[in-house]
């Protein structure tokens, strides 16, 4: 069978975390017996750890990753690169704040074997137009500065094959904010076999987004020069490629 990491970074989500961690973890049912749930946490400064450190004793399968950075896209890279190197077939991450669905996740399990990648579409978004509008200009700057064009660049929501994952996380600093993103443009840059599916994607219903919208516009400032960056790279790659 194939093992799967469920991984998914966590701030601030005491009031949502339980219920999280008892609707997604029903997934590894099925699955290797190395599989496991994981959430980073770290920084938060309400009972979220403490919650998942109880939730431990009634699902072994439950793993918290402590010691990472605070911020969102570190953790995400560190739950990747923790999956990497445990020797791990699949990630798959999506969010704690319950704002997706676990129901549609086997849908995208079926399709593992076609593709090296499958990322959720928003399609509707509960989470307000404004989150929406930020989407569209990053899909938009993506095809600007990288030639790509996908439909939805950062939705949390993928499943990934690791050794293609591999392939690209650590062409990104450990600090990084952005990582989906970039994940989602080098799967499309170098054609890696993806597909888009759509998703729901609900309103959150307790607890308060971290990253707000001051927080957005100051990360993607930062993200323009970081893409810059990034595509001499990618070309550098692709020349190497085609000799």
């Amino acid at each position: 069978m194939d093992s799967l990491y469920i991984v998914m970074p966590a701030y601030n989500e005491e009031a949502n975390i339980e219920g999280v961690v008892r609707q997604w973890y029903p997934i590894l049912q099925g699955k290797a017996d190395n599989s496991r749930l994981v959430i980073a946490d770290s920084g938060s400064s309400d009972r979220t750890h403490e919650v998942l450190v109880e939730l431990q004793k009634e699902f072994p399968q439950l793993e918290v990753l402590p010691d990472t950075n605070r911020y969102h896209g570190p953790k995400v890279i560190a739950l990747y690169d923790l999956a990497i190197k445990r020797g791990i077939d699949y990630v798959f991450q999506t969010d704690s704040d319950g704002q997706t669905n676990p129901d549609e996740f086997d849908a995208f399990w079926q399709m593992r074997g076609e593709y090296d990648g499958i990322f959720g579409n928003r399609t509707v978004r509960g989470d307000g137009k404004s989150r929406a509008f930020v989407e569209k200009v990053v899909c938009f700057l993506l095809r600007m500065y990288f030639g790509v064009k996908v439909p939805d660049a950062n939705a949390p929501f993928r499943l990934m094959k690791c050794d293609v994952v591999k392939k690209y996380l650590y062409k990104m600093e450990a600090d990084y904010n952005l990582p989906n993103i970039m994940m989602t443009t080098y799967y499309a840059y170098f054609k890696e076999t993806q597909a888009f599916r759509p998703i729901s994607f609900k309103p959150r219903t307790a607890g308060t987004n971290s990253v707000n919208l001051r927080r957005i516009v100051k990360i993607g400032w930062k993200a323009l020069g970081d893409f810059h960056r990034f595509k001499k790279d990618m070309k550098k790659s692709r020349r190497k490629q085609n000799r």
